[in-house]
């Protein structure tokens, strides 16, 4: 009888693991078949690997001699500063790698509040709250704040996190177009009725480099009684006079927006990290509700002690936000003058429109040839027929570099007839 069963079993397994195999086959198939349709439209993206620190010169596997960086968000240059880098091997001896645990469970320590007070006194904000990513905290804010009584209107161009992010609350959802305030202010009139209008928008707009147009957001929301969300990301620390951002860039108080979102991961630090500034009552909220503040461990203390560093130095001096927009007027004057196409407002972020998928790839590569290092940007990232190359101007750059990029993007414009 036990044979019999055992015969029973095997066969049954046997059948189960015949079925697995026959549906892992199906499934790679259709895989392949993305992969290869991908490959087809020429859009498929490689990742380069870098052998070096992050910093204006760079080393690249397959690659001989410093290659010139301009596609990094290292846009103040302080992602490899020795002070930061200090601050975080100081941080690993005497706090640890990392906490073991979420937030209000066993991690959180004193250089937690610390960098949280530091932001908020950056942005002139009540409270701040630290999340693993400026993609959790987008997260993590709307399913808490909004409910199906309330109304959230979104640019259409918004981070990809901030999408998902929306998706999670059950507000009823606009999505107004790309810096359309026309079309804004007819979806907030058709949404009078909702308790909370919440206006959603990037401060500067990533792929494109072009800023939101704050003043009339402001102007709507006051007459329709809304509050206003920044995505800040491309933007802090650098952008505006002294790097506060899309409000201080159109002279507006501190205290304008309600809501700023941002990173660590890009002009503060480099590293990870993101955070959600604003009042004491909404970010006492999100530390009891927001999930991914919840079910995530504490950034980890280097990563919290690096940003401390640059929030410090920012504090104390913002000579770096000078550099990085003498450089971008620098290039993109440069490059106009050259013939090139330059999207966007007076950002570092200054895309180079080609239009074509496989062109943007083929431009790329020949630059790295020349000891440049730039990314073609293609469908999905960007919409078809827009392929661009995005360059990304960093304080750290000097003028000679600058200069150098744009005789290479000139050299290579004229070989593959970009250009005259």
């Amino acid at each position: 009888m036990a044979t019999k069963f055992s015969r029973l079993a095997c066969g049954n397994l046997g059948g189960a693991l015949s079925r697995q195999r026959h549906a892992q086959a199906e499934c790679r198939t259709l895989l392949a078949e993305q992969l290869d349709a991908i490959r087809a439209a020429g859009t498929w993206k490689s990742e380069r690997i870098i052998t070096s620190k992050q910093a204006v010169g760079i080393d690249v596997q397959g690659s001989k001699g410093k290659i010139l960086n301009f596609c990094a968000n290292n846009y103040l240059g302080l992602s490899s500063h020795p002070e930061v880098i200090a601050a975080g091997k100081a941080a690993l001896d005497e706090y640890g790698a990392g906490l073991s645990s979420v937030r209000f469970i066993c991690g959180t320590q004193v250089i937690h509040k610390e960098l949280e007070a530091r932001i908020s006194e950056f942005h002139g904000r009540e409270d701040t709250i630290l999340y693993a990513s400026c993609f959790d905290a987008n997260a993590g804010l709307f399913e808490v704040l909004l409910s199906p009584d309330d109304a959230v209107f979104s640019d259409e161009l918004n981070h990809a996190s901030i999408i998902d992010g929306i998706r999670l609350c059950k507000a009823k959802k606009f999505r107004y177009k790309h810096r359309d305030m026309q079309d804004l202010d007819q979806k907030l009139t058709e949404a009078q009725s909702c308790r909370t209008r919440l206006i959603v928008t990037d401060g500067v707009f990533s792929m494109d480099g072009n800023v939101a147009p704050l003043p009339q957001i402001c102007e709507l929301a006051d007459k329709h009684n809304a509050l206003v969300f920044v995505d800040e990301c491309h933007a802090t620390g650098f952008f505006g006079k002294t790097g506060r951002g899309t409000e201080e860039f159109f002279g507006f108080p501190n205290t304008r927006v309600d809501i700023i979102n941002s990173t660590l991961g890009k002009a503060l630090g480099g590293a990870a990290g993101g955070y959600t500034t604003g009042s004491k009552e909404l970010v006492a909220l999100l530390r009891q509700r927001a999930r991914p503040y919840l079910f995530s461990n504490s950034l980890p203390p280097p990563v919290v002690a690096c940003a401390n560093k640059v929030m410090e130095l920012l504090l104390k001096d913002s000579s770096l936000v000078r550099d990085v927009q003498a450089n971008t007027s620098r290039f993109r004057t440069s490059m106009t003058d050259a013939g090139f196409i330059i999207a966007g407002d007076d950002h570092p972020i200054c895309p180079v429109m080609l239009g074509d998928a496989r062109l943007a790839a083929q431009f790329a590569d020949l630059m790295l040839e020349r000891g440049i290092y730039v990314v073609g940007f293609s469908y999905p990232v960007v919409p078809v027929g827009k392929a661009r190359i995005r360059v990304q101007i960093s304080a750290a750059h000097t003028t000679d570099d600058i200069d150098r990029t744009v005789a290479a993007f000139t050299a290579v414009g004229r070989q593959l007839g970009v250009i005259d």
